[in-house]
């Protein structure tokens, strides 16, 4: 048995936009269970949970940290997460491995685009979640507003289960609906607060909210709307109790209110999370599939059944090594024992076992359904990967990884650091599944993808702290192509005699366009013998090795058709390398001929964004050549679809951020080839000829 009883236990994520609060919050909730004994801040960089240098230099989360506490007989694991659109993806990650979410809402900016994302998300994953409405200390702050806002945006059903005593500089507690009493909390960020009658200027406003609240709540189930129907009240345990059924049936969402800052209202938030949100026991069992049979299996969050975990972070120590955080589903681990990675077919032995508390780790003598822990220095396993009991395998299926979003060239500043930096980004991309790293098999790059600009230079900060390696991050080059307009037939005669076995090729061409996306074709005319049949591969090798060397700026040559159809050989000086220089120099001349083009990559962008920026967006789309094929409404924002030249948005992270003050996002994929316009196209062989002559010397 377990520490705690699986009906107490509740894995929860605080999440949100970025800069809503959440690690303040969950720094709140750290002193007031105890776990720590002093509040620490985000802006002085000492907060349990920012603990990374990156974090403390940039004062945001970058990455979801983990903590647990106690609460009312209650166990608290906490995962608090990142809200920004580059470290968003990590957030996905873990709430695919939670029971419930505390979603906090600003007072003064109330939703943002990354607050719709997350909150589909939470669909997604099917999460009950309460909304904390945080800041009501600042300038402007409105609950009631940020309640509306919920509902239009993210097409919430919000239920007011509390109101902020006070408002602006002037908030000190809230008012609870459910005991219809006030809290009133010191300012001086204890925690501690006194409870008291409601103020009498506040009594007819908490009237208003507590009836809207039960005729609410008593829509949880059949017996208790009968029961409101016929009285026209309900108890406070009836109230509780409808509280609780509606959330984990999705049916409203609580509201709560206070200052994550001052730490007023956070007690109340914990008693509420205890109440609302879900145990195991409530989620009830997890369907995997079998990965012998592929059929569908269940696991119950019991200590008797077989032992079944989701891993859904991992992170590099340059100390400890690999460390693997996942999530408990059912039966039990015990340290030093061995388990099965059902994913990836193969045993892992398991050694220590902790609970993380931020950056510290303490160690734990096993791990129970419901528990979120994490193990180190595991050989094979990754982000996403299931680990079972070896004689009753299981797969879960993972939280779908985000697509990144932009690329940059890295290099490596000296030779040492080409030597290491293979192995650095394998480490780094097993900590962040949404980094991608590739070498660009046309320009010779290596490309590193992820989820936005500061994404990527926090992934070289790391590189560095952690690996000791140094790279540059550089604007990749766009992979263009060339291919022709026109047909032609040419010769191509290589003739060579220096004394001795000379070199002779001879062959006559046609060369044509095919469709866009076609690529090469080659066709064997040849008859009556005129080229031995040995030769004519040379003379296919000779004009690929030369279309991939490009004629108008050394970009591969694509989308034509070689006809080889007459020519003539030596007996003696005849030669596959001769039929293959032939070959070549047919090409070249062929492409003089062809009314050469270059070819740019265009690709397709999903852009959501506030609508109140939508003509900008629009308007700086077309300004880079793009065309808008569709725009969708949604609730406060707006979904623009575009297709737009690669060239034009190799730096459309940070201008989209600027003009959407970090409230837009989108994502990019390739779509197709076309021709670049005249003057464009002179541009772009101008310096790829100048940076040719650069390489020479």
């Amino acid at each position: 048995m377990g520490k705690y009883d699986t009906a107490k236990v509740r894995n929860i994520g605080i999440v949100a936009h970025g800069g809503a609060g959440k690690t303040t919050l969950s720094e709140a909730i750290l002193f007031d269970t105890g776990m720590i004994d002093r509040l620490g801040r985000v802006d002085d960089g000492t907060s349990t949970m920012d603990y990374e240098p990156e974090e403390i230099k940039r004062k945001i989360s970058i990455t979801s940290s983990l903590d647990h506490c106690e609460w009312n007989d209650h166990s608290l694991h906490i995962v608090d997460t990142p809200g920004y659109g580059n470290f968003i993806a990590d957030t996905r990650a873990c709430m695919r491995a939670l029971g419930g979410a505390v979603i906090i809402l600003s007072a003064i900016s109330g939703v943002k685009v990354q607050t719709e994302e997350i909150w589909e998300w939470s669909n997604e994953f099917e999460l009950p979640r309460i909304a904390f409405v945080n800041k009501m200390d600042r300038e402007r702050a409105s609950f009631l507003r940020a309640i509306d806002d919920m509902e239009t945006a993210l097409g919430a059903r919000g239920v007011a289960i509390q109101m902020p005593l006070g408002a602006e500089e002037h908030f000190e507690g809230v008012i609870d609906l459910i005991t219809m009493k006030a809290y009133r909390y010191a300012r001086d960020m204890s925690g501690e607060f006194t409870e008291m009658e409601i103020p009498a200027e506040y009594r007819a406003e908490a009237e208003r909210l507590r009836e809207q609240m039960v005729e609410t709540v008593a829509e949880a189930y059949d017996s208790l709307t009968e029961k409101y129907l016929e009285t026209g009240e309900l108890t406070e345990d009836e109230i509780r109790d409808g509280l609780r059924v509606g959330t984990l049936r999705y049916t409203f969402t609580p509201v709560l209110c206070g200052s994550a800052l001052l730490n007023i209202g956070v007690k109340q938030l914990l008693d509420n999370i205890c109440l609302c949100l879900p145990s195991p026991l409530d989620r009830g069992g997890v369907v995997g599939t079998d990965p012998g049979t592929g059929e569908a299996v269940e696991r119950r969050p019991d200590e008797t059944e077989p032992f079944s975990a989701l891993v859904f972070k991992t992170t590099s120590d340059p100390y400890t090594g690999k460390i693997t955080i996942f999530r408990v589903y059912s039966g039990v681990l015990n340290s030093d024992s061995v388990v099965y990675n059902s994913s990836r077919g193969v045993e892992e032995r398991v050694g220590q076992i902790y609970e993380l508390e931020g950056k510290k780790q303490k160690p734990v003598k096993q791990a129970v359904a419901g528990d979120i822990v994490a193990v180190s220095k595991l050989k094979e396993t990754v982000t996403g990967d299931t680990l079972c009991d070896p004689a009753r395998p299981i797969v879960y299926e993972p939280a779908r990884p985000l697509q990144p979003v932009i690329s940059y060239a890295i290099e490596p500043k000296t030779k040492a650091d080409e030597d290491k930096i293979h192995g650095a980004l394998h480490r780094m991309i097993e900590e962040e599944p949404t980094l991608e790293s590739h070498r660009d098999p046309q320009t010779n790059e290596l490309i590193i993808s992820g989820m936005g600009q500061v994404h990527l230079e926090v992934l070289v900060e790391k590189l560095k702290r952690k690996f000791g390696v140094d790279v540059l991050l550089k604007t990749p080059k766009v992979p263009y192509l060339e291919t022709i307009k026109g047909n032609t037939k040419v010769q191509g005669k290589y003739k060579k005699q220096s004394g001795g076995r000379g070199q002779y090729g001879d062959c006559w061409i046609e060369m044509a366009p095919t469709g866009r996306g076609e690529g090469y074709r080659f066709v064997d005319k040849i008859v009556g013998g005129v080229i031995p049949r040995q030769y004519i591969p040379a003379v296919d090798k000779g004009v690929q090795e030369a279309a991939n060397e490009g004629f108008l700026a050394g970009y591969p040559v694509v989308d034509f058709q070689v006809t080889l159809y007459d020519g003539s050989f030596h007996t003696v000086d005849s030669s596959e390398m001769a039929f293959k220089v032939a070959g070549s120099m047919a090409f070249k001349k062929a492409m003089e001929q062809c009314k050469p083009v270059l070819l740019e990559p265009i690709v397709n962008m999903k852009i959501t964004v506030p609508d109140d920026n939508m003509g900008d967006v629009i308007g700086d789309l077309n300004s880079r050549r793009g065309k808008v094929v569709g725009v969708e409404p949604k609730a406060n924002s707006q979904i623009i679809r575009a297709v737009v030249p690669m060239s034009e948005v190799l730096a459309y992270s940070s201008d989209l951020r600027s003009m959407t003050s970090d409230r837009g996002l989108f994502t990019t994929e390739f779509s197709h080839y076309e021709e670049v316009p005249t003057h464009l196209a002179q541009k772009v062989i101008a310096e790829a000829t100048s940076e040719k002559q650069n390489n020479k010397h």
